[in-house]
């Protein structure tokens, strides 16, 4: 098919003129030459290139450009960057070019919209490591990511071209991180629009099934919302308010979920639309009307008392203000209704685009993206080598509900839903979490992992003698706190290691070895440990004595022989968990790359004889030989039963439990609570003791590394005066 050119070139150019017209009203004086000189540098680089559709490649830049002034309000400098965003990634211009023609603003943009190519390392993701690119410069620019959702949203409007994996791709990508990142920065129109097209291609189906019923019961709707609204309007209008009514109906994307999530049909719902009342009045009185309106609408329908939201005393973190209430409309149906003022509306539409018209509030607003943008820097600092465990946080905490709650001076805390006592002490500040012992909500002692309500009066507690512990992390939800505890368990790690460099030093020296680099690194092979210093902290833990190290002296001096009979592994793979690290499990026969549970019932840990059983729901669960359960699974079933052993691969701790049994001595609980608490890295998560006629039991649940740290502390124990035999157990459920 033959290509006209002219015709081409003249679309072009009144593509021009259109992105030229919907950026006119905030242009400044020469800011029209600077985008002709993008436009002209865009068109030449993209000239050979043409988009899957088979349109010339420099219609997309322009459509960005276009969303970009006419969507989200950006000025010149972002403009540029949009129609230049790609001629770095695919034209030979490089960003030195760039740099030296719009100067290091527009490059460094441009440098954060550019696409990582080549990730060296193949396990990582790519599209994470991108995000990842965008976010650090977005917390320098926040245009990066708003061009970033320009062109994602024209790349969603032109889907129909790509082949259907790579519409999978994009659709999803869509719904994981873009969409949600509109809706954060109040670009309500974009997320919206964003959310209905990634359904459109992850699930065409019901997609198409929920717009048709939309559009059948759209005359019945209409006539409903008249009824709703006539006696409203006329009491509005009477008590002299200027006012806009309207219904809107909720978007297919969140009709689609309800629908899901809450197992309801499309029939049921009853709000698959809102009315949204919008007032016309002064800043100064926006609160009292929005509430004055509020009181007309509940004397005239009965509202649903537990559906109040207020968002115009506390305005969502994304600026978001509003007042919504649900009320029991004509023949007996729910209603959500929406009342703010025309200024709230502009800015719940339209985000950041609307600031402009809003000097007085965009302040505000400014401070409340600033205080995002800290948060997101916060996380940058020091980001989880994982790139995905790092979005996976990222969304948790940017994207999630917040609550507010308050420190005892009554300064508001701003979290995501689901935050503990212990977030809200690394919230404060990082010394105060790491030393964090317990804390008190609205009066009352709680633990740690507390989670806390909105509203939430909270007291932080702390003693200069504590530090993180490993089980600290199942406590906390915020990426911060997660981080700084990360950091802190790393350098108490650390720490520990130094000790027992000192301690393996005088024990190669008591068995006549020389303590040199080469040995060191030769015992670490031997016991097949990642590095010196996981060689140096289990020797500090006790894992590592001497009889292990004449075990590898004899190993050395007659290398030919292997010290003990290993039975040929068949075909044994490492089983890496969801997250794709290694756990410590080698899984046998030919299993494919497997999660794996470790089982309740028995709670095993590294060093016990384990097995693997195939389960029908939970993949395979881990179990203890001596299991109660073991017999029962290994003679019934003994197909769906594969080999598993425990590989030296990393220290995790593993809740143990253990039986102490004796005679009541004096002191006998103190003694036995300070051998636990000497012991290195032991810590204890719950401990109950009862005397009965002079015979004394108790039961001690603890975190351990494996069965060589268990053994260590029960002989210790053992040592205490009264004590008469110990056995581990179950856990107690």
């Amino acid at each position: 098919m033959e290509i006209d050119l002219e015709a081409e070139r003249k679309e072009i150019l009144n593509r021009y003129k259109l992105l030229m017209k919907a950026c006119k009203r905030r242009l400044e004086k020469g800011d029209k030459e600077i985008i002709r000189k993008a436009f002209e540098v865009a068109v030449e680089a993209h000239k050979e290139m043409r988009r899957k559709s088979g349109e010339p490649y420099i219609y997309h830049p322009i459509a960005v450009a276009q969303i970009c002034a006419e969507e989200i309000g950006l000025g010149t400098t972002g403009i540029v960057c949009a129609l230049l965003h790609d001629t770095v990634e695919d034209t030979d211009l490089t960003l030195e070019d760039i740099s030296g023609l719009f100067g290091d603003k527009v490059s460094q943009i441009i440098n954060g919209l550019t696409k990582i190519s080549g990730v060296i390392d193949n396990t990582s993701s790519i599209q994470a490591e991108n995000f990842r690119k965008v976010l650090l410069t977005m917390s320098e620019d926040i245009r990066v990511i708003l061009i970033k959702l320009a062109d994602r949203l024209h790349n969603m409007r032109t889907l129909e071209h790509m082949k259907r994996d790579k519409q999978m791709k994009i659709a999803s990508e869509t719904l994981f991180l873009y969409a949600p990142l509109a809706h954060r920065l109040g670009l309500n129109t974009i997320k919206t629009e964003l959310e209905d097209l990634g359904l459109k291609y992850t699930d065409t189906e019901g997609y198409n099934e929920i717009a048709a019923k939309l559009k059948e019961t759209e005359p019945e709707r209409q006539r409903f919302i008249e009824k709703f609204i006539e006696p409203l309007k006329e009491i509005l209008t009477e008590q002299g308010f200027k006012f806009k009514m309207f219904g809107r109906p909720k978007s297919i994307f969140s009709i689609f979920n309800k629908v899901k999530t809450k197992g309801v049909l499309f029939e049921e719902i009853y709000d698959l639309f809102a009315i949204r009342i919008v007032i016309d009045t002064p800043q100064e009185l926006e609160k009292s009307d929005c509430w004055k309106v509020y009181s007309i609408i509940t004397d005239f329908y009965h509202p649903s008392p537990d559906r109040l939201r207020d968002w115009i005393s506390t305005p969502k973190s994304n600026g978001y203000e509003s007042l919504h209430t649900t009320v029991m409309g004509p023949q007996g149906k729910w209603v959500e209704v929406q009342i703010r003022t025309v200024r709230m509306d502009d800015l719940a539409e339209n985000g950041y685009a609307a600031h402009w018209k809003y000097k007085a509030h965009a302040a505000d607003k400014e401070s409340k993206l600033e205080s995002w943008l800290l948060r997101i820097r916060e996380m940058l600092e020091n980001p989880d080598p994982n790139a995905l465990e790092f979005i996976d946080d990222f969304k948790l905490n940017l994207f999630s509900d917040e609550l507010f709650a308050f420190t005892p001076k009554g300064d508001m805390k701003t979290l995501p839903i689901h935050s503990t006592a212990l977030d809200f002490a690394f919230e404060i500040h990082t010394q105060v979490g790491e030393h964090c012992i317990g804390a008190k909500v609205n009066h009352k002692l709680v633990p740690l992992s507390y989670a806390l309500k909105s509203g939430d009066q909270v007291e932080i507690l702390t003693s200069n003698k504590q530090t993180p512990k490993e089980d600290w992390l199942n406590y906390v939800i915020t990426a911060k706190a997660k981080s700084k505890i990360k950091n802190s368990l790393k350098e108490q790690r650390k720490k520990i290691a130094e000790d027992g460099r000192e301690i393996l030093e005088r024990k190669f020296y008591k068995l006549k070895m020389d303590f040199t680099l080469q040995n060191v690194n030769d015992f670490c092979n031997y016991l097949k440990l990642p590095s010196s210093q996981e060689l140096f902290y289990r020797a500090a833990v006790g894992n590592v004595d001497l009889k292990e190290i004449k075990a590898w002296i004899r190993f050395k001096e007659t290398p030919g022989k292997p010290q003990h009979k290993k039975e040929a592994p068949k075909l044994e793979q490492l089983v890496t968990n969801a997250r794709g690290s290694t756990n410590m499990l080698v899984i046998g026969d030919d299993m494919q790359k497997l999660d794996y549970k470790l089982s309740p019932c028995c709670n095993p840990i590294p060093g016990d004889d384990v097995f693997g059983f195939i389960t029908v729901s939970e993949g395979i669960k881990i179990h203890r030989v001596n299991c109660p359960n073991a017999i029962k699974l290994l003679s019934n079933y003994a197909y769906r039963v594969v080999k598993a052993k425990w590989m030296n691969d990393q220290m995790i701790s593993f809740l143990a439990g253990i039986k102490i049994i004796g005679t009541d001595e004096i002191g006998l609980v103190n003694n036995i609570t300070k051998i636990i608490s000497n012991e290195n890295n032991v810590n204890m998560r719950s401990i109950n003791f009862d005397t009965d006629g002079g015979m004394f039991e108790g039961t001690i649940m603890i975190y351990v590394h494996d069965t060589k740290h268990l053994s260590h502390l029960v002989e210790n124990l053992k040592k205490v005066k009264g004590v008469t035999k110990i056995e581990r157990i179950d856990e107690k459920h």
